[in-house]
C-alpha cells in the first residue's frame, strides 16, 4: 500500500465530491424537472460548455485506452488523434441544427428528435435501446480507468469500487448535470497539470525523446508481427476507417447530445467546435506515456496487462505524493464522463420507454425521480461489462459502443437533412447494422477490426463502418422499396421553420415542464 498516494488520492476525491453536491446550488433551478436536472436548464455558456464536454468526451478512454493501445500495437493507436480533428468541423455542421430543433421542439434525447420526425415509435426505441446499450461499456472504460488507478495504489479494487460507485451515484441522484459541469473545471486543471509534468520530468528521466523513440524502434525489431512502429501498408484501412468512423459516433452518444443540448444558444455549439481541438494537442502527449512506458521498461501488473502501463509508469517515474495527484485526476476524469454517461442512459429511458410505453401522463417530478434512479441503475449494469467482456485491449470497450451507436446515425443526423427515407427501411437498417457489427465483434473476440475477403485480396477495417455500410444499403433499398409499393410514410411532426434558431419555442416545451 503506497499511503502517501492514497491520501493525495482521497483529498482530491472527497474535494469534487464537496463539489458535487454544493453543484446542487449552482445556477439554482427546480431539479424536479427533468429539463433542470439533466440539462441544468439549457443555460450553460461557451466556457462551461467547453469544459463539460471536454470533461464529456476525453476520459479514461484518453488516459487509459489510448496509451494502453500505442503501449501494445504501436502507431495504430495514434488512430484517436486525426479521429478528433475530423469530429469538429462535423460537429460545427451538424449539432447546432439539432440544438435548435430539441429546443424549438422541447426534445431532451435523439430519440424524441427521431419519434417526432419519421413518426415512428419503434424507430424511436430502436435509438433508445441503442443508445443505452452503447453507453454500457462507455461507463465500464470509465469505472475499469479508476480500477486499474486504485489497484497501483494497492487498495482492494472491490472495496474502492463501489465507494467510488457510491460517491458518483450520490451526487448525480442530487445535483443532476451540474454535478459534472462543476467538477470538469477542478478535473481539466489537474489534467492539465499531469500532461506539463509529464512532458518534460518523464522524458528527462528516460534520458529525452530521442531515446523513447530508440526504445520504441529496438521494441519493433523485437516485435515485428505484434508492434509496429510506422504503420505496415495493411494497416492503412483499419487506420483510416477507425478514426473516419470514431468521429462519426462520437456526438451520437447520448452523453455527448446531452452536453450539447445543455448550451444556452447554437452559437456555443459553433464557438467549442473551434475551441474543442485545444483538447486534442493534450491527447497527443497522453498517447505517448504509451511510448514512455516502454523506453521506462515497467513491469505492468499481470491482472491488466497493457492497460495498466500507464499507472505503472506513473508509480515507477514519480515520487508518491505526485503520483497519487496523477491518479486522482485519471480517477475523476472517469468520475465526470460517468455520471453524465448515467444521466443520458436515464434520460433514455425515462423519455422514450417509460414515459412512451408505461405512464404516457406521468408527472414532471415523477418523471425526474425515474431518471434519478435509472441513473442509479445504469452503473450497475456498466459493472456487466467489465465483468463479462476481456479486458486485455480495453479501447475495444470504447469501439464496441462506437459499432452500435453508429447504427443510429441515419436516423438522428441523416434525419435532420431530409425526412425521405421510410420509418421501416430506417428500422430494417438499423437492425440489420447491429447485427452484422454484433457479429463482427464476437467473431474477432471482440476486438473491432474485422477482416473482409474480396476473392484473394484481403481487407481490415473498422467494424461500426462495415456495419454502417450494411445499414445504410439496406435503409436505401427498403426505402425505394416502401416507395414503390406505397407503404405509408410517417407524420413528420416537424417543420423547417424550427431548425432555424429565431423560432420561438413552443407550448410543448412548457407541457413537458409542467
Amino acid at each position: 500500500m503506497d499511503w502517501i498516494a492514497l491520501t493525495v488520492f482521497i483529498f482530491f476525491f472527497v474535494l469534487v465530491t464537496i463539489l458535487g453536491f454544493v453543484a446542487a446550488r449552482w445556477r439554482r433551478g427546480d431539479l424536479n424537472l427533468l429539463d433542470e436536472w439533466a440539462l441544468a436548464g439549457r443555460r450553460f455558456g461557451t466556457v462551461v460548455t467547453w469544459f463539460l464536454l471536454g470533461g464529456d468526451l476525453y476520459t479514461a478512454y484518453t488516459f487509459i485506452a489510448v496509451p494502453a493501445a500505442l503501449y501494445s500495437s504501436g502507431a495504430a493507436g495514434f488512430f484517436a488523434i486525426p479521429y478528433g480533428a475530423l469530429a469538429y468541423p462535423l460537429v460545427y455542421l451538424v449539432m447546432p441544427k439539432f440544438w435548435t430543433v430539441a429546443k424549438n421542439r422541447g426534445y431532451v434525447t435523439a430519440a424524441d428528435f427521431v419519434r417526432e420526425r419519421f413518426g415512428s415509435s419503434l424507430l424511436s426505441l430502436a435509438v433508445t435501446l441503442t443508445g443505452i446499450l452503447a453507453t454500457m461499456p462507455y461507463i465500464a472504460l470509465q469505472m475499469f480507468g479508476i480500477e486499474v488507478c486504485i489497484a497501483q495504489i494497492g487498495v482492494p479494487v472491490e472495496a474502492a469500487l463501489i465507494i467510488a460507485f457510491v460517491i458518483l451515484a450520490a451526487y448525480t441522484y442530487t445535483s443532476g448535470l451540474r454535478a459534472p459541469a462543476m467538477i470538469a473545471f477542478v478535473k481539466d486543471f489537474m489534467i492539465l497539470l499531469v500532461v506539463l509534468v509529464a512532458l518534460v520530468y518523464i522524458p528527462s528521466k528516460l534520458g529525452g525523446f530521442d531515446h523513447i523513440f530508440a526504445a520504441v524502434h529496438q521494441h519493433a525489431l523485437q516485435n515485428p508481427k505484434t508492434f509496429h512502429e510506422l504503420l505496415a501498408p495493411a494497416q492503412y484501412p483499419a487506420y483510416i476507417t477507425l478514426a473516419f468512423g470514431s468521429s462519426m459516433a462520437v456526438f451520437l452518444y447520448p452523453h455527448s447530445i446531452t452536453g450539447v443540448l445543455s448550451s444556452k444558444n447554437s452559437n456555443v455549439i459553433k464557438r467549442n467546435a473551434a475551441l474543442l481541438p485545444i483538447y486534442s494537442l493534450m491527447l497527443g502527449v497522453l498517447a505517448l506515456l504509451g511510448y514512455m512506458a516502454i523506453a521506462a521498461h515497467i513491469e505492468l501488473p499481470s491482472a491488466y496487462k497493457a492497460s495498466g502501463a500507464v499507472p505503472a509508469l506513473l508509480s515507477a517515474i514519480f515520487p508518491s505524493w505526485f503520483a497519487g495527484f496523477a491518479f486522482a485526476a485519471i480517477g475523476i476524469g472517469a468520475l465526470v464522463p460517468a455520471a453524465v454517461m448515467s444521466i443520458a442512459a436515464a434520460n433514455l429511458f425515462t423519455r422514450n420507454i417509460y414515459r412512451e410505453y408505461f405512464r404516457p401522463n406521468c408527472t414532471a417530478h415523477e418523471e425526474s425521480t425515474v431518471a434519478k434512479l435509472t441513473s442509479f441503475v445504469v452503473k450497475f449494469g456498466a459493472l456487466v461489462f467489465i465483468l463479462g467482456l476481456p479486458t486485455t485491449n480495453i479501447i475495444n470497450f470504447q469501439l464496441l459502443g462506437g459499432v452500435w451507436i453508429l447504427q443510429t446515425l441515419p436516423a438522428v443526423f441523416l434525419g435532420l437533412y431530409t425526412s425521405w427515407f421510410h420509418r421501416w427501411a430506417l428500422v430494417a437498417g438499423w437492425a440489420g447494422g447491429m447485427i452484422a457489427g454484433t457479429q463482427m465483434m464476437v467473431a474477432q473476440g471482440f476486438n473491432s477490426i474485422f477482416p473482409l475477403h474480396f476473392g484473394k485480396l484481403s481487407v481490415s477495417i473498422y467494424a461500426g463502418v462495415a456495419a454502417l455500410l450494411i445499414n445504410l444499403g439496406l435503409v436505401l433499398l427498403f426505402t425505394l422499396i416502401c416507395r414503390i409499393v406505397g407503404l405509408p410514410l410517417g407524420k413528420d411532426s416537424t417543420s423547417w421553420a424550427e431548425y432555424e434558431e429565431s423560432v420561438e419555442t413552443p407550448a410543448l416545451l412548457q407541457t413537458v415542464s409542467e
